[in-house]
């Protein structure tokens, strides 16, 4: 009975090293959660979208309270517009462009280099995440993606640079750059689904004009066809009974 008694106590202690064991695992992994960014629908090249930038705080002991947000030099973007976020202070810094950009049949001199945002409250405590979205465009047509530097900023005055960019056959690296990967260009670009859906509009439009238009004249066609049909029928019926009445 002892024996058996102790083989318990054995088993017990046993399980209870395992669980200790498999927390203190649990808890030295890290987050592998990362700024990034994502198009709320299509990024289509050529074309203009709304990007959110994914911010989620890695610490237990210290809430995110600011994010800069670099924007790529090789690809300047003339209109970049952040969505006002209560908690939170939004600044666009623009700098002086070497070579104007052509937008909407205008000279731009000057890009959006840089947004950040300061958190007037709490910030992003522990245990959540944060969504910065901006409104950006014209995207450039000649490259498949854009690569964005981040810095995140922590109450006890950490910071955290998302600025590695991922290598092709490399492993990720440990604070990789937020990355937006352009889709296929629109046909027409902006603007152009908006017109193409007057124009099928205004298409739709004559060709109902013409069906009703015909449909009108086929029914006055028809009545006429009717009222021909039935004063021969009359007549008919008249010259009928003449007959029966002279024959009689």
């Amino acid at each position: 009975m002892k024996a058996i008694k102790g083989s318990l106590k054995t088993s017990r202690v046993a399980v209870t090293g395992a669980a200790a064991a498999s927390a203190v695992l649990f808890l030295s992994v890290p987050a592998f959660a990362h700024v990034t960014v994502q198009p709320e629908g299509a990024a289509a090249k050529g074309d203009y979208a709304v990007v959110d930038f994914k911010v989620p705080n890695e610490r237990d002991n210290a809430s995110t309270t600011k994010l800069e947000v670099a924007f790529p030099a090789d690809h300047p973007l003339a209109s970049v517009m952040p969505q006002p976020l209560d908690g939170w202070r939004v600044q666009v810094t623009k700098s002086k462009l070497d070579k104007p950009l052509t937008l909407h049949g205008r000279q731009i001199d000057e890009a959006v280099t840089k947004v950040t945002w300061t958190a007037t409250g709490k910030g992003i405590e522990p245990g959540y995440f944060q969504k910065f979205p901006l409104s950006v465009g014209q995207l450039p047509e000649d490259t498949d993606q854009l690569v964005f530097k981040a810095l995140q900023t922590y109450s006890n005055n950490e910071v955290v640079r998302w600025i590695e960019p991922q290598k092709e056959g490399r492993e990720e690296p440990e604070n990789p750059a937020p990355v937006l990967q352009l889709s296929a260009a629109s046909s027409g670009h902006h603007g152009s689904t908006a017109q193409d859906a007057s124009a099928q509009d205004s298409t739709e439009d004559t060709a109902s004009a013409a069906s009703t238009g015909t449909s009108d004249t086929t029914a006055r066609v028809l009545g006429v066809v009717g009222i021909v049909v039935g004063a021969a029928g009359v007549a008919y019926g008249v010259l009928a009974g003449r007959r029966r009445t002279h024959h009689a």
